[in-house]
């Protein structure tokens, strides 16, 4: 695998899914994070965790198409079947757990899971199409 490639393509889709995170986590079901306003960490700015938020999104995107590399799966078909699988094994489960312990709105939880969805769908887009 090209580096130069994997790079553009983990920084594209890492990209991508820092718009698809501010529609999921910040537009969607917004007026539900006051639900329970007391869970919420108060800051002065957002700026640095937007900043590390869209930083995890490529290093998740880069480590979404280096798993498909190293898997050898080649094309889109078998990536977005490992971003289900890796969707139901990971996050959701994680997600579902807080929300049994942590006073979050469901509506949240749900947009973070679709969110999360979105994220691995499009890295694996990303990986199905570098890895094609």
């Amino acid at each position: 695998m090209n580096w130069l490639h994997y790079s553009a393509a983990s920084i594209a889709a890492g990209i991508a899914v820092s718009f698809t995170d501010w529609i999921f986590t910040g537009v969607l079901f917004h007026g539900k994070y006051l639900a329970y306003p007391e869970i919420w960490r108060k800051r002065n700015s957002e700026g640095p965790a937007i900043a590390c938020s869209a930083l995890l999104g490529i290093v998740t995107c880069a480590a979404f198409i280096g798993a498909c590399s190293a898997a050898t799966l080649h094309g889109y078909r078998p990536a977005l079947e490992l971003a289900g699988f890796c969707w139901l094994a990971v996050p959701v489960p994680l997600l579902v757990t807080n929300a049994l312990y942590i006073k979050i709105h469901p509506l949240v939880v749900c947009s973070h899971a679709l969110g999360w969805l979105v994220r691995l769908v499009l890295a694996a887009v990303a990986a199905g199409r570098l890895l094609s």
